[in-house]
C-alpha cells in the first residue's frame, strides 16, 4: 500500500508487537496469526498506542510461540506480514533450549552416504542445493528439523566432490549460504565442496619436533606465505604459495638458503604464518591484482585459495598447506597460525547471519551493531554456540594440519571463558602448545571478563604481546638517556613479572611475548629513520642488531618480524595489510648483502638456545638469579651468579650499551666471550679481564 510501512516483530517468547506507519487513516485491527501458511489463531492487541501516522500494537499470547515455523500475521488492509523471529535470540532461554552439543553438524562422509547437517534454530525451512561432480543441474532437497533446531539430510550414494549450499528461510526470507563447517571450497569460496578426508596427508613428521619444556623455550619468527616466497631474488619455484615455502635446497642469487631453508638456518623453534583460512578480499583466481595480509576471515576450516598450486582442485589447497607443516615439522619448526575469530569481513553476508541472523555478532546497548576492533563487526565469543564453533575449528586444525600453536588476533575482543576453553583443548592434544595474543583493552559493551591483559590471572596458560617491552625498548636504543628510560627497559628485560621499578603485570615471564617489531606499524628500521632521518646507515643497522639482541636475551617468549634480522624497510609505511608486495616481501636481495647481520641474528639465536638461564620463567627463581646494575651512557648489567643455572660457568655477564658512546668496562677477574659484537664466539675462544664495549652493543662473557 501506498504511504504504508507494516512491521511484525517477536519480541518476547508470548509477545507480538506489530508496527503501522500510513497516511492513510488506520481501520480496526482484525489479526490473524498465520502459521506454516495455515490459519492459526485470531488475536487480540493487549495494548495499542497511537498517532496520527504511527500505531503500535501488542499481541500477548497465551502461550510462548514455537520457533522453527513459518509466521505471518494477517490483516484485511495490510495483507499479510511477515513476522520477524530473529529478537529470539535474545531471549532468556534461548540457549537453555537451542544450544547443541553434537559434534555430527557439517558434512560427514563415506562412499555410501554423505550426511549433511547445520544448525538454523529460527529457521521454519531448510534446503539442501547441491550439484554432483560432473552434473550440470542443482538438486534440492528438504532438510528435516530435529531437537535444538539441527537440521539434516542424507544423501545415498558417493558424493564426494559435489558442491553444495544451504537454502534457509528465517521469517519469510530465503537466503543462500554456503556451510560455515565446510572442509574445502572453490575459488573464492563461491560453493562449497563434499571432499574425503581420508585424502588426506597423515603424516605430518611431529617426531622431528625438539622437546619443547616451557613457553620461554620458543623463538617466534612472524611471517606470510606470499612474503616469504615472492621475491624474485630466489629459485623458489612456486612463489606465493603454500608449496614454495616447502620447497627444499633454494638459493637466493648470492648463494644464500632460501624460503625454508632459510627458516631452518636460523634456529627459531616456531613460525608464525599470517592468516592460513580464508579470507575474503584477494582473488584467488588471479593473486597477483591485490594484496591482503588477510585479517577478513570468511571460511574458517578451509585454507586460503590463493596460496594454492591449484585453485581449482579443492583438495589443492588443503594437501598444500600439510605438506607445508609437514615440511616444516621435518626442519624441526613448529608452526603457529594467526587466528582471527573477533571479526568477520562484514556480517550480513557472512554464513553466520544468512543461517542464524542475530545470534553470532555483538550489538551496542543501543541495538547498533558493534565493531570494536575498526576492523569488522564482534564475533559475539561468549554465545555458546559461538563458542563451540570456535573451539571445534581450533580443534580441526590441530588435528587435519598438525598446528603447534595460535596467535589470536585482538584476543582481548574474546571471551576468557573461550580462551580458556581452546586451551583446556589444546594442552589436551599437546602439553607443549603454545597460546598467545593481542591483549589490548578494548572495551565493549558485553558483560563477560575479556581476554585482555588486565584480566592475566584469569588465563595462565596465555601469553600477552607486551606493548611496554616494545614502547620501552624502542625509546632506550634510540637514545633516550634517562633514568626512567632504562628502569623502564630493566622491568621488561626481567618478565614483567616482578615488582621491578613497576608493578608486575605477569603471572611468569610465560606471559610475556618480547617483541619490538611485528607486521603491525612500520619496521623497527624505519622508526628509527623517522626519529632521525640524518642518522647513518650503518649506525641504523647497528641499533637494529642492538635490538635483535634485547629481544633475544630479555626474560620471557622473543618474537621477531621477518625481515627484523636484516633492517628491512617497508619504506615507511605502517600499517602495509593492502599495499603491494613491494612493501611486504621478504627481501632475499637485502639477505645478500647484509649476510653478515643473518649470521649475526643466528649467532644471538644459538646464545639463546644454548643459555638455559635465559628459559627461567617463575619470578621467585627469576628474582634472586639475576642482579641488574646501571651502566654508563644509560646501559645495563646484567649478572647471573646462580652455578646451578649457568653451569659450566660459575658466573655469567652480560652488558647492554644503547648509546652513542664507548667506554672501558673492567670484569671481576677472566672471563671468556660468549658473545662479541659481531655475533657468537666459539667457548673459551677469546679471554678477557677487560672490555671495550662499542656503541649500541650487546655482549657477554662467562667465568669459568
Amino acid at each position: 500500500m501506498k504511504d504504508t510501512f507494516t512491521s511484525a516483530r517477536l519480541v518476547q517468547e508470548d509477545l507480538i508487537r506489530l508496527i503501522i506507519f500510513s497516511s492513510a487513516p488506520y481501520d480496526k485491527l482484525d489479526v490473524t496469526l498465520v502459521k506454516d501458511r495455515n490459519v492459526y489463531e485470531k488475536i487480540i492487541p493487549s495494548k495499542v498506542t497511537s498517532t496520527a501516522s504511527l500505531l503500535v500494537a501488542d499481541f500477548k499470547l497465551k502461550d510462548p510461540l514455537p520457533l522453527g515455523h513459518s509466521y505471518c500475521l494477517m490483516m484485511s488492509s495490510y495483507g499479510l506480514v511477515p513476522l520477524d523471529v530473529s529478537e529470539a535470540t535474545s531471549f532468556p532461554d534461548f540457549d537453555e533450549k537451542y544450544t547443541y552439543e553434537g559434534d555430527d553438524l557439517g558434512v560427514m562422509y563415506s562412499k555410501e552416504r554423505t550426511s549433511f547437517g547445520v544448525w538454523a534454530p529460527l529457521a521454519s525451512v531448510v534446503w539442501l542445493k547441491i550439484k554432483k561432480k560432473g552434473e550440470t543441474d542443482w538438486s534440492y532437497y528438504e532438510m528435516s528439523r530435529f531437537p535444538k533446531g539441527v537440521f539434516r539430510y542424507v544423501a545415498k550414494g558417493d558424493y564426494e566432490g559435489a558442491l553444495y549450499h544451504y537454502c534457509v528461510t528465517n521469517s519469510e526470507i530465503t537466503t543462500v549460504s554456503t556451510d560455515p563447517l565446510a572442509f574445502a571450497s572453490t575459488a573464492n569460496g563461491e560453493d562449497s565442496v563434499v571432499v574425503d578426508p581420508g585424502k588426506f596427508l597423515k603424516k605430518m613428521n611431529k617426531e622431528c619436533l625438539p622437546v619443547i619444556n616451557c613457553a620461554t623455550d620458543a623463538i617466534i619468527y612472524e611471517g606470510n606465505v606470499r612474503d616469504l616466497t615472492i621475491d624474485r631474488h630466489s629459485d623458489i619455484v612456486h612463489k606465493g604459495q603454500f608449496l614454495g615455502l616447502a620447497e627444499k635446497g633454494r638459493k637466493t642469487e648470492g648463494g644464500n638458503p632460501a624460503g625454508l631453508d632459510y627458516l631452518a638456518s636460523l634456529g627459531i623453534t616456531h613460525l608464525q604464518l599470517q592468516p592460513l583460512f580464508d579470507f575474503k578480499t584477494v582473488d584467488e583466481r588471479d593473486p597477483s591484482t591485490k594484496y591482503n595480509w588477510g585479517y577478513d576471515p570468511a571460511q574458517y576450516f578451509v585454507p586460503e585459495g590463493s596460496y594454492a598450486s591449484n585453485v581449482d582442485d579443492p583438495y589443492s589447497r588443503i594437501l598444500d598447506l600439510q605438506t607445508l607443516v609437514a615440511s616444516l615439522h621435518e626442519k624441526g619448526i613448529r608452526v603457529s597460525m594467526d587466528c582471527v575469530y573477533n571479526h568477520v569481513y562484514e556480517y550480513a553476508s557472512s554464513t553466520f547471519e544468512k543461517i542464524v541472523p542475530n545470534y553470532c555478532f555483538r550489538r551496542h546497548a543501543n541495538g547498533k551493531m558493534a565493531n570494536t576492533s575498526y576492523c569488522g563487526d564482534d564475533v559475539a565469543s561468549e554465545r555458546p554456540m559461538v563458542r563451540h564453533f570456535i573451539v571445534e575449528c581450533c580443534r580441526y586444525w590441530i588435528e587435519t594440519y598438525g598446528i603447534d600453536a595460535f596467535r589470536f588476533d585482538l584476543m582481548g575482543i574474546m571471551d576468557v571463558e573461550t580462551m580458556n576453553e581452546i586451551a583446556k583443548m589444546a594442552k589436551a592434544h599437546d602439553p607443549s602448545f603454545l597460546l598467545y595474543g593481542e591483549g589490548w583493552n578494548m572495551g565493549g559493551d558485553v558483560n563477560v571478563p575479556l581476554a585482555h591483559m588486565d584480566n592475566y590471572r584469569s588465563l595462565p596458560q596465555y601469553g600477552f604481546f607486551n606493548d611496554r617491552f616494545r614502547e620501552s625498548y624502542k625509546k632506550w636504543l634510540v637514545g633516550e638517556n634517562n633514568e626512567g628510560a632504562r628502569e623502564a627497559v630493566e622491568h621488561a628485560l626481567v618478565s614483567s613479572s616482578l615488582d621491578f621499578y613497576d608493578k608486575a603485570r605477569f603471572l611468569s615471564a610465560e606471559q610475556t611475548i618480547n617483541y619490538i617489531e611485528c607486521h603491525d606499524n612500520e619496521t623497527f628500521y624505519d622508526y628509527l629513520s623517522m626519529r632521525d632521518e640524518s642518522l647513518p646507515l650503518n649506525e641504523k643497522l647497528a641499533i637494529c642488531k642492538m635490538g635483535l639482541a634485547s629481544v633475544l636475551t630479555a626474560y620471557g617468549i622473543p618474537f621477531i618480524h621477518a625481515g627484523e634480522e636484516l633492517g628491512q624497510s617497508k619504506y615507511g609505511k605502517g600499517n602495509t595489510y593492502n599495499l603491494p608486495d613491494l612493501y611486504n616481501k621478504f627481501s632475499y636481495k637485502l639477505l645478500d648483502e647484509r649476510k653478515s647481520m643473518y649470521d649475526y641474528f643466528r649467532g644471538l639465536v644459538s646464545y639463546r638456545r644454548q643459555s638455559r638461564f635465559l628459559h627461567v620463567y617463575d619470578p621467585r627463581v627469576l628474582d634472586p638469579l639475576l642482579t641488574v646494575e646501571p651502566l654508563p651512557f644509560n646501559g645495563i648489567k646484567v649478572t647471573i651468579a646462580d652455578e646451578a643455572s649457568v653451569s659450566p660457568a660459575k658466573k655469567i655477564v652480560e652488558l647492554y650499551n644503547p648509546s652513542r658512546e664507548s667506554y672501558s668496562y673492567a670484569l671481576d677477574g677472566e672471563y671468556v666471550v660468549l658473545v662479541d659484537s659481531n655475533g657468537l664466539v666459539a667457548p673459551a675462544a677469546t679471554k678477557v679481564e677487560s672490555v671495550l664495549v662499542a656503541p649500541h652493543t650487546f655482549l657477554a662473557f662467562a667465568k669459568l
